[in-house]
């Protein structure tokens, strides 16, 4: 079955960490650049960090520079977020897919909620 599929989500204190996992399956995962998006209510998805297939390259968004890594393990078909010093602003659903987005995978996941409380 082709799909992208996240965990790791949770309620968190300001300051606070979370590791984000996402599974991939029905694709050859290394293949493909793959980002971490993040949607908050209201608000367009947006990209919060992305990674070559091999790792060599890798871009985050300003808002989490610094504070959010993001890695992967080809022969687990996962991708990583580590988010450390989180904020209220982190409060979205996480969610994966390729970078840029699209249906290799399928639809996008069902993501996995991330609150962050004062």
């Amino acid at each position: 079955q082709v799909q992208l599929v996240e965990s790791g989500g949770g309620l968190v204190q300001a300051g606070g960490s979370l590791r984000l996992s996402c599974v991939g399956s029905g694709r050859t995962f290394s293949f493909y650049r793959m980002g971490w998006y993040r949607q908050a209510p209201g608000k367009e998805r947006e990209l919060v960090a992305a990674i070559a297939w091999s790792g060599g390259y890798i871009r985050y968004a300003d808002f989490v520079k610094g504070r959010f890594t993001i890695s992967r393990d080809n022969d687990k078909d996962t991708v990583y977020l580590q988010m450390n010093s989180l904020k209220p602003e982190d409060t979205a659903i996480y969610y994966c897919n390729t970078d840029p987005a699209s249906q290799v995978f399928g639809s996008w996941g069902p993501g996995t909620q991330v609150t962050v409380s004062s």
